[in-house]
């Protein structure tokens, strides 16, 4: 048998476990913390797409894909990424800030919550935390939506 190909079921075989024991580990945390099965979908999928990405540069480097042509193409690639998330880099950084309140929130859906930010401080009921934003329902009962990059910055209160 080619090394390439063992060496390519083998990649393919760590990749899929190691998705599976994340996902086990991802929904251990989760029911401890009593999270909602959608913020746990959109952590699942975050990390699955960063476990692909990592098969795909082990398949290069195993297939010994020509790097000047990969180089190429993935500047490209890479420079279109680059104005897309400066043109929109709160997109990147509420999926990180997402990524970081799933495991360090101290607050949970249900729990009520003052985000202290001068005149403009919110104070709500949280209904959902989203891969982008908290939702809150506020004492005049309006959903407000409040991105997570932001909620990390602020001083958050969790009222009892």
């Amino acid at each position: 048998m080619d090394n390439s190909i063992f060496w390519s079921l083998g990649t393919l075989l760590i990749t899929y476990i190691s998705i599976r024991l994340f996902k086990r580990a991802i929904k251990r945390v989760a029911n401890s913390k009593h999270v909602a099965e959608k913020r746990i979908y959109y952590i699942e999928k975050v990390f699955e797409f960063l476990f692909i990405i990592t098969a795909f540069i082990i398949f290069a480097f195993i297939w010994s894909v020509d790097i000047k042509g990969v180089s190429v193409f993935a500047s490209s690639i890479f420079a279109i990424i680059g104005v897309a998330m400066f043109a929109q880099w709160s997109i990147l950084s509420n999926i990180t800030a997402s990524i970081i309140i799933f495991f360090t929130f101290p607050a949970r859906v249900g729990d009520k919550i003052k985000i202290v930010d001068g005149d403009n401080s919110i104070e709500g009921i949280i209904k959902e935390i989203a891969l982008f934003q908290i939702e809150l329902r506020d004492s005049e009962n309006n959903l407000v939506m409040y991105p997570n990059n932001l909620l990390l910055q602020k001083p958050v209160i969790k009222i009892v």
